[in-house]
């Protein structure tokens, strides 16, 4: 008896000790979220990984209202990286890519009732376009002067960055989709978003001499540290985190180093 009780209590020790190691290294693996979101609709198929109902995304941005995030844009995070300031714990952005109407008939109200703010990237050549799945330019610049949404660019069209041979056409696609939005705008355009996540060290130089202040991919992995603020790794947010411990644990700070870890 008194060997079977040393035994539990080695083990009982070894394994407070294996979970106090285990934390630590959390809480000094924080990475502030940014949340990835694309179309807000009323439905999702199944199977569908771009989308999210407008009552989940309510859901959502509830729960962050209530437990008191600290709701950011890009901008403002990438202000806070560059400048090494202690970013506090619970701090979330949260972007919207591609320029889905139903972002300006959904999410947006939301984003108003409970008083956060969003990134908005826009890809120019399909605002208002035909099949009327887009915000117009009008829209766009309702969201914009409401302070809601900040706008930043999803380049020109939606063709991968690195599918493209030509260097013009890759600071074509990055530079005057800065100068168009700004046009439209009348105030400066900051930040940017890589068509589908992707991104080279030669693109990434071209965005940083464009001028823009941040740029977010989806995750490029560990070799981007994450205070890289021209490579900001985002988290994809699908309808499967209408459970809310599987959203708080993907708003958490601490989902994109356990990611990383388990792909490694």
């Amino acid at each position: 008896m008194k060997l079977l009780r040393k035994i539990l209590v080695g083990v009982i020790i070894f394994i407070g000790i294996s979970l106090g190691t285990f934390v630590t290294v959390l809480y000094f693996n924080y990475v502030p979220p940014i949340l990835m979101y694309h179309s807000i609709t009323p439905d999702v198929a199944a199977g569908t990984m771009l989308a999210v109902t407008a009552e989940t995304f309510e859901k959502q941005m509830s729960f962050l209202a209530r437990h008191r995030y600290n709701v950011i844009s890009v901008e403002e995070l990438a202000g806070l990286i560059r400048s090494k300031q202690k970013i506090p714990r619970n701090t979330v952005a949260l972007t919207f890519d591609d320029g889905y109407k139903d972002n300006f008939t959904y999410a947006f109200p939301i984003l108003k009732k409970y008083g956060l703010t969003a990134t908005f990237f826009v890809i120019v050549q399909e605002v208002g376009r035909l099949q009327q799945d887009r915000v117009s330019w009008d829209q766009i610049r309702e969201m914009h002067t409401s302070k809601v949404f900040s706008i930043g660019s999803h380049c020109i069209g939606p063709e991968p960055l690195i599918n493209l041979k030509s260097v013009q056409e890759v600071k074509y696609q990055i530079v005057d989709s800065k100068k168009i939005l700004q046009q439209r705008l009348g105030s400066p355009v900051s930040v940017f978003s890589y068509p589908e996540g992707h991104f080279t060290e030669a693109i990434r130089q071209v965005v940083i001499d464009a001028g823009y202040q941040a740029a977010v991919a989806t995750n490029p992995g560990k070799g981007y540290p994450h205070e890289d603020i021209f490579a900001l790794k985002r988290i994809r947010i699908s309808e499967n985190a209408k459970n809310m411990f599987v959203y708080w644990f993907e708003s958490s700070g601490y989902y994109t180093f356990l990611k990383e870890r388990r792909h490694k």
